[in-house]
Formats: C-alpha cells, sequence, structure tokens
C-alpha cells in the first residue's frame, strides 16, 4: 500500500495505465526494472479511460493538487 509520505519530495509523476486485458508479466517486470512503483487500484477492473481519471486524482489527492 502506497503511503502518502512517500510522495513528499515528489516533483514529477509518470503513470502506466495498463490496456483492459491488463499487462503482461514481462512488461510489469520490465517497468519495475527501469524504475517504475507497481500500484493496484484494487480489485474492481475499470475501462481504460475510467482508471486513467481515477489515477490521475488519486495522484492529485495524494499531491495536495487538490486543496
Amino acid at each position: 500500500q502506497l503511503d502518502p509520505r512517500q510522495l513528499d519530495d515528489v516533483t514529477s509523476v509518470s503513470l502506466l495505465i495498463g490496456p483492459e486485458g491488463g499487462f503482461h508479466e514481462e512488461e510489469v517486470a520490465y517497468a519495475r526494472n527501469i524504475g517504475f512503483q507497481s500500484i493496484t487500484l484494487g480489485k474492481r477492473i475499470l475501462r481504460a479511460e475510467t482508471a486513467t481519471l481515477t489515477a490521475v486524482a488519486i495522484v492529485q489527492y495524494f499531491l495536495g493538487a487538490l486543496e
């Protein structure tokens, strides 16, 4: 689970939103190897369009950008 305090010094965020079928294990491993942290939006399966908006809103919330 992501601790919002881990984002205190973050200056930029890059999100990888998977296709509706999900990422292949090799794609996940590659992303982790180049520095991405894997975070789930939960058990609910979202359409790619909805997942994008949800992920951006969550990042904005954690970074305090909704104030």
